[in-house]
């Protein structure tokens, strides 16, 4: 491959890590460029919705002459097909890959690169994906209609179960009988030699493993709801329809269990809070073994404290002498809808950060359409992801803005979102629930 050809993917790759699309993150590791993992989150609104799917990407020695090679890996072992263009063996049928006939103009050519790529499979994952079936446009008949809803129901339980739960369940070490592998448990606490904090021996490439962490944080209202709706809808063990298109060894069969799915959603939960919970207990470690990140987060610490001393809507400290655990106060800005408020914020960091970012949770109530019901998850885009101080902007940010555009990506409140981005009246019902959190943040800090 040329040097011009190996510019131009690092320059695509890049331009995709540092863009501001959600729905897609790419990564390689440093020995082979031309290998490359990418994900694709399931677009809001569809049965795919905030699926994580995976897609192996290999540039060909020609490129930028030919389309690079893509197969889908979220396939359950090649046991499922998501859609009528995605198969279980994880060929992915598009015109631009020159792996399914198309029209004039829907071939490849140079211009083109690895996010028009990613944009192209991401536009089969639509609300009614059984339209991706050739012919499909003939299908007039009542059945056919039919098999669109019951192709719908199937994969918006096969998203749940094999696109969310078992690639967590695998990160986090959880096995079927419900117990946590000690081998998960040792990985998490490594911090005694940084030479062991990335083991590449050990552990095989898998870059997406925080990212799905916070992401199911971000959607576990989302994902409990989508539950709730459809175990109305279909009952325990009914087994998924076989549709026309769908045949032996490439197609998506099972049944339906989603008191199962919603049982195995808590436990991911609460794994992840107990590996947060860790995070603080690692952090001490290191900290007494004198690793080199525990003093670069309390040089970081100290910096951002010296900076806000003229800021006074924030208050930074850290948590009992941990620098794995920052404890921020809040002080609701003046003139806002936050103005009189006291929230208390803590921030848990890992010993493998930047690697692995930051969860933060907003521990005073507060009802916002960036803080999650429950756990008070916050959720935040800080424009680098490398620095503190960078992340601490952005928790503020995320609090006081007060126009974001809609992106159903970017709530973790969904009752909150719906009034905030509803009708004026819903708009004032959310004011007024925000306002009564306000209020009675003083006497939760106070009582």
């Amino acid at each position: 491959m040329s040097d011009q050809a190996i510019l131009r993917i690092t320059r695509e790759i890049k331009q995709i890590q540092q863009g501001t699309d959600l729905s897609l993150a790419v990564a390689y590791e440093d020995s082979d460029i031309r290998n490359v993992q990418a994900l694709v989150v399931g677009p809001p609104d569809t049965p795919y919705e905030f699926g994580f799917f995976e897609f192996s990407i290999k540039f060909p020695k020609d490129y930028p002459a030919s389309p690079p090679h893509v197969k889908a890996m979220t396939t359950n072992g090649g046991r499922c097909r998501f859609n009528p263009n995605i198969y279980a063996s994880g060929k992915v049928c598009l015109s631009i890959l020159g792996t399914w006939r198309g029209e004039s103009g829907e071939q490849w050519s140079s211009a083109q690169g690895l996010e028009s790529v990613l944009i192209s499979i991401q536009s089969l994952m639509s609300s009614n994906p059984y339209e991706n079936e050739p012919g499909y446009e003939n299908c007039t008949d009542k059945q056919h209609k039919k098999d669109m809803e019951l192709y719908v129901s199937k994969i918006r339980h096969e998203t749940l179960r094999i696109a969310v739960i078992q690639p967590l369940e695998d990160s986090l070490g959880i096995q079927p009988d419900g117990t946590v592998t000690a081998k998960a448990d040792e990985w998490a606490g490594e911090t005694a030699d940084e030479d062991h904090l990335i083991n590449e021996d050990r552990t095989p490439f898998q870059p997406f493993n925080d990212l799905r962490k916070r992401r199911f944080l971000w959607y576990y209202d989302s994902y409990m709801q989508t539950i709730s709706k459809a175990e109305k809808e279909v009952k325990v063990k009914d087994k998924f329809s076989n549709m026309p298109f769908e045949c032996h060894a490439n197609s998506m069969d099972g049944h339906f269990n989603y008191p199962e799915l919603k049982k195995r959603m808590q436990f991911i939960r609460e794994t992840i809070a107990a590996e947060t919970q860790k995070w603080a207990i690692e952090g001490l470690a290191a900290k007494e073994q004198e690793v080199g990140i525990a003093a670069n987060l309390q040089r970081q610490h100290e910096q951002i404290v010296e900076d806000l001393k003229k800021n006074f809507t924030i208050d930074l400290a850290i948590a009992n002498g941990n620098p794995f655990v920052w404890e921020l106060t809040y002080f609701g800005k003046p003139m806002t809808h936050l103005d009189g408020g006291v929230f208390k914020i803590e921030i848990s960091l890992s010993p493998r950060f930047p690697d692995e970012q930051p969860r933060v949770f907003v521990r005073t109530p507060l009802y916002h359409h960036r803080v999650s019901k429950d756990d008070g998850i916050l959720c935040y885009f800080p424009r680098r992801t490398d620095e503190m101080r960078y992340h601490v902007e952005a928790i503020m940010d995320a609090l006081e803005e007060e126009s974001p555009p809609y992106d159903p990506r970017t709530t973790v409140h969904p009752e909150a979102a719906k009034l905030f981005w509803g009708s004026a009246e819903d708009r004032k019902k959310y004011n007024r629930a925000l306002r009564r959190s306000v209020e009675n943040s003083v006497e939760e800090i106070y009582a």
